[in-house]
């Protein structure tokens, strides 16, 4: 296998682990309360977004060159 490949199951397993932790986290502090907690979970939000981008860029969905 070359570098490229292993990038993409990097990127695709990377992807997936960040998602999963991201909405766990996301899902055990939905219902606190607070501003400060409000971006949190923003912030969280955002993160599993970019798990999403990130599996989705190594599956070869988008960023195609």
């Amino acid at each position: 296998m070359n570098v490229v490949a292993w990038e993409h199951i990097l990127a695709v397993a990377g992807g997936i682990v960040v998602f999963l932790v991201a909405s766990f986290a996301l899902r055990a502090d939905w219902k606190t309360p607070g501003l400060d907690n409000q971006v949190f979970k923003l912030m969280l939000g955002l993160l599993a977004l970019g798990g999403i981008l990130a599996t989705l860029t190594g599956l070869q969905i988008i960023g195609k060159s």
